[in-house]
């Protein structure tokens, strides 16, 4: 049985508040699916970056099928953060993809666009490939981080300089699971 929101704060653990409930996100997933389908060539293949987007990208390519977007998905794991808060500006691939996208449209899907280095580097990586034309969809944008040229686009929300947890964004490696996205909170 799943727990209140509230019961997620135990005592040995801090306190998340809510800044984008599940609702609110379920709902913009649904939307930018819709616009996605409408959108974008119907044997687009789409490129998830993992860890942090695996939530975000299932609930993308379920709802591309309720938009009859039935399209072929691969997976890319790349690593800036390890363990800390901040990027450490070297991207290096853990787990590339599997599927050729020479003369191939990529959509390439992550969960949050702040400095830019690492959708910059897939979006590289994937064009330098052959891609035909790569997109970025990311669930979150904090415009106000960037430290390459990108913008996303497609945008589920745009974010404050704050640091975001769950529904797949993490706080090294804890917090994932959360059904919703929050901040933690600072202890005095």
């Amino acid at each position: 049985m799943m727990q209140p929101v509230e019961e997620y704060d135990m005592v040995d653990r801090p306190k998340v508040s809510i800044r984008f409930s599940a609702a609110e996100i379920a709902a913009r997933v649904e939307t930018m699916a819709a616009e996605l389908a409408h959108k974008l060539p119907p044997d687009t293949l789409v490129v998830a970056v993992l860890k942090g987007s695996f939530v975000f990208a299932a609930d993308l390519i379920r709802a591309l099928s309720h938009a009859s977007a039935d399209w072929a998905m691969d997976f890319l794991t790349l690593s800036s953060y390890g363990a800390g808060t901040q990027t450490s500006g070297q991207v290096r691939i853990v787990r590339d993809i599997v599927d050729d996208v020479r003369d191939r449209d990529v959509l390439l899907v992550d969960d949050i666009l702040e400095s830019g280095l690492t959708l910059s580097f897939a979006k590289n990586l994937l064009q330098e490939r052959g891609a035909r034309h790569v997109w970025v969809c990311t669930l979150l944008d904090k415009p106000h981080k960037r430290r390459a040229d990108l913008k996303a686009d497609f945008v589920g929300f745009e974010a404050g300089d704050e640091f975001l947890v769950g529904y797949g964004l993490d706080w090294a490696h804890r917090f994932r699971g959360l059904p919703y996205i929050g901040v933690v909170e600072k202890t005095t």
